[in-house]
């Protein structure tokens, strides 16, 4: 786990915290097309004209164009209040890790999806993370990096992260 911006990070694979039409006008999402430029906006609309929405819980997969990675998994993670927004968040990671599987990647970085403009609360968000994470059969992938913009994010993560993988800080 690191705090930082997830468009500086080096791996094979980073995710996009996206909308169910992959259009990246806010918060991550706008950040990595800002950085990796437009072909991975016109890669996300060719994804939605050719396949339709991306179902909540579902993952696309564009280019990374300028940015350090090979790949951006969009990743649509549930709008806080969903009834089963708890197994639709942990679903959307679970597909995020498969995808980066089936890519035959070796590492991954992760935001902490659906704690932004759709409204998880960052313990909620970072106790169902954390939980996927430790119970996921990997195959591959040998890296998976929970990368966290934000201070407040970074210390509830870690704090969580602590408890769920009973982890020691050095």
């Amino acid at each position: 786990m690191i705090k930082g911006d997830i468009t500086d990070v080096e791996a094979d694979a980073i995710v996009n915290a996206a909308n169910q039409y992959l259009e990246h006008g806010g918060g991550v999402a706008k950040a990595i097309v800002k950085k990796g430029g437009e072909i991975i906006q016109l890669e996300s609309r060719e994804w939605v004209r050719r396949y339709g929405p991306v179902p909540v819980g579902g993952v696309a997969v564009t280019s990374a164009g300028k940015l350090r990675a090979r790949y951006v998994i969009h990743a649509v993670g549930p709008v806080y209040g969903d009834p089963e927004g708890d197994i639709k968040l942990a679903s959307v990671v679970r597909n995020s890790l498969a995808k980066a599987e089936e890519l035959n990647l070796r590492s991954i970085a992760l935001p902490a999806i659906s704690t932004g403009i759709f409204g998880y609360p960052l313990n909620k968000a970072a106790s169902i993370m954390a939980d996927t994470l430790k119970n996921y059969e990997y195959r591959k992938l040998r890296k998976v990096l929970v990368v966290l913009y934000t201070e407040e994010a970074f210390k509830v993560f870690e704090r969580v992260f602590d408890e769920v993988l009973e982890t020691q800080n050095p």
